[in-house]
């Protein structure tokens, strides 16, 4: 059951399953060039405590915001405007976006996984 993660209504998708293999050189590359990836257009985001739906929300994200993602965690399945996906992100400590609203350029780990 997809769950949507968002507080706007979504826009055209492109597919995200979550199931890509990690790059290890690209998480290398972004966490010491301080890469920060977009949120959808138009959408402004959830910040939880964990990976799903069910976690707390600690903060919304505004419109046009680029987040950091310091590694990815797998969780509860989310549809957002680039698909669906079990993918969270770690922004902060302890504050996790669903993937499939963070436009990344690929599917699957762009990041380490999370301990």
């Amino acid at each position: 059951m997809s769950v949507e993660e968002n507080t706007q209504e979504p826009a055209a998708a492109a597919a995200v399953d979550g199931t890509g293999e990690a790059a290890a050189a690209d998480a290398v590359t972004a966490a010491a060039t301080g890469t920060r990836y977009p949120i959808a257009p138009g959408y402004r985001v959830n910040v939880r405590t964990g990976p799903g739906t069910s976690y707390r929300i600690v903060r919304t994200l505004p419109y046009d915001q680029k987040i950091p993602i310091y590694c990815q965690k797998p969780g509860e399945r989310v549809t957002g405007p680039y698909g669906t996906s079990n993918l969270w992100d770690n922004i902060a400590n302890g504050q996790f976006v669903a993937d499939a609203y963070v436009y990344t350029g690929r599917d699957g780990y762009i990041a380490p996984r999370c301990d």
